[in-house]
């Protein structure tokens, strides 16, 4: 019968890291992590709008060939 109590404690301490967990040091987490900072990233962006736009070609090229395709349906 006493187990009661126990759970209702840990009931008590999981809404509070579910509530209250606001205390968080992101730039703590950045550098724990390994991030860089986000400037860095819009060389990554330039890449990837390079590499989408390269592939969107292939999609214009190849893409309209799916209406050929039986869709499966009956």
């Amino acid at each position: 019968m006493g187990r009661g109590r126990a759970k209702a404690k840990q009931v008590k301490v999981a809404r509070q890291l579910k509530y209250n967990s606001g205390g968080t040091d992101l730039e703590r987490l950045r550098d724990e992590l390994g991030v860089s900072d986000s400037n860095h990233n819009d060389d990554a962006d330039d890449l990837n709008d390079e590499l989408a736009d390269r592939y969107a070609d292939y999609a214009d090229d190849y893409g309209d060939d799916d209406d050929d395709r039986p869709s499966g349906r009956r």
